[in-house]
C-alpha cells in the first residue's frame, strides 16, 4: 500500500480563546473609503451594513500562523474573480434569494490581489472553527451578526479595521469592486500545516463511475464541473458560463466535493426580507467526490466544529483527494 499524505489533520477539542469584543467605531472614516462604499450608484451589500457602517476595532492578533479566508462575491456583476486560482480550498454556499457566495482559503501561497470581497454570513463562523484562529477578510455584515463575529475565535478584518488592505477597482460598479491585498493582513503564507481541514491527499480510491461533468443547482445559481483530460482538472462553470479569472485563465479544480448538508433558515434576513440560509457543516451525511474523471459516492463526518471533515468509503476507508485545489460545494440534502 502506498503511503498517504495527510495534509489536513483532524482537530480534537482545542483551547477556546475568547475574543475581546471589539467596540464599534462611531467615527467617520476617510472620505475616500466612504466614496468607495457608496459610489457608483450601486446597491448596498444585500441589506448588510457596509464597510463604513460596520467598522470594527482592531481584532485580536492571530496566535501563530493560520489561514487567510476571504469571503467573495459571486454575483454575475462580480465576475471574473481575481486571485481565486491561488486558493488551496474554495467553498461555495447558498445565500439569500437562492444565489451563491464563495469563500477562498489560502495557506500555501498568497496572491497579490483577491476579490471582489463581500459580506460574511453566520454559517462562515462554524465553517472556520476547524482552523486555528484564521484571519477572515470580508466587507461587513449585518449589525446583529457583528457581535457573533467579535466573539468568534478568529481575526476579523474589514475595510474599517484594515483600510490600507482594501481598495476599490474601477472596472465594476460598487459593491462588486472591493479588493484585498493579502500581504497587508498577513506577512506570508502560513504553509500547508495550517490547512486543518481533515482532507487527505494520495492514491485515488478504487471504483467510482466515469463522469464527464456534474452540476449543482441552487434556486438562482448553479455550478458545473467538467472533466478535462488535457488539463487533468475539473473545469469550473458558473450559471451556464465558463468561470475564468481576471487574467483570462479558466478556473479548474483537482478535486471537487459535492457535500450534501442540512440548509435551514437562520435568524437573519436581507433588506428585501429574504431569509439568510444557514449551512450546517457539522454532522454527517453523503457526498460525491470528483477526481481523475470519476465520481465517488462517499460519506462525510465532522463531529465537532473544531474538527476537519473526514470523507470515507462505505467500508470506512479514508478517501484521498488529488493534489491541487479543492472545491467544496454545499448542496441541500434531500
Amino acid at each position: 500500500m502506498r503511503p498517504v499524505a495527510t495534509v489536513g489533520r483532524q482537530r480534537g477539542t482545542r483551547g477556546r480563546h475568547a475574543a475581546t469584543t471589539a467596540a464599534l467605531l462611531a467615527a467617520t472614516v476617510t472620505a475616500a473609503l466612504t466614496a468607495g462604499c457608496t459610489g457608483g450608484g450601486g446597491p448596498g451589500d444585500d441589506g448588510r451594513r457596509s464597510a463604513r457602517e460596520s467598522e470594527q476595532g482592531t481584532s485580536p492578533s492571530a496566535t501563530g500562523a493560520s489561514v487567510l479566508a476571504v469571503k467573495l462575491d459571486n454575483a454575475a456583476a462580480a465576475r471574473p474573480h481575481t486571485g481565486v486560482d491561488a486558493a488551496d480550498v474554495v467553498y461555495a454556499e447558498q445565500v439569500e434569494g437562492g444565489l451563491s457566495r464563495l469563500m477562498a482559503v489560502y495557506a500555501t501561497q498568497l496572491p497579490k490581489t483577491v476579490g471582489p470581497v463581500r459580506s460574511a454570513r453566520e454559517s462562515d463562523l462554524e465553517l472556520l472553527r476547524q482552523f486555528d484562529r484564521p484571519t477572515l477578510a470580508f466587507s461587513g455584515a449585518q449589525k446583529k451578526l457583528l457581535p457573533l463575529i467579535d466573539r468568534a475565535p478568529l481575526r476579523a478584518e474589514t475595510p474599517g479595521s484594515a483600510p490600507d488592505a482594501y481598495s476599490r477597482g474601477s472596472g465594476k460598479p460598487a459593491p462588486h469592486n472591493l479588493y484585498l491585498r493579502p500581504e497587508r493582513l498577513i506577512p506570508e503564507a502560513p504553509g500547508q500545516a495550517a490547512l486543518t481541514t481533515g482532507f487527505r491527499y494520495g492514491t485515488a480510491p478504487s471504483g467510482g463511475t466515469a463522469t464527464t461533468s456534474q452540476t449543482v443547482r441552487y434556486p438562482a445559481a448553479r455550478f458545473t464541473f467538467t472533466w478535462s483530460d488535457s488539463r487533468d482538472r475539473w473545469l469550473v462553470g458558473m450559471d451556464g458560463a465558463p468561470a475564468t479569472t481576471a487574467d483570462g485563465k479558466r478556473m479548474a479544480a483537482a478535486t471537487v466535493v459535492v457535500q450534501y448538508v442540512k440548509v435551514r433558515e437562520s435568524a437573519f434576513r436581507d433588506f428585501l426580507g429574504n431569509n439568510t440560509p444557514y449551512t450546517e457543516t457539522v454532522g454527517s451525511g453523503k457526498a460525491t467526490v470528483l477526481r481523475d474523471g470519476r465520481a465517488h459516492a462517499v460519506n462525510w463526518k465532522r463531529a465537532d466544529a473544531t474538527d476537519g471533515t473526514a470523507f470515507t468509503t462505505g467500508d470506512g476507508t479514508p478517501v484521498n483527494f488529488a493534489k491541487g485545489q479543492v472545491w467544496v460545494v454545499y448542496a441541500k440534502a434531500s
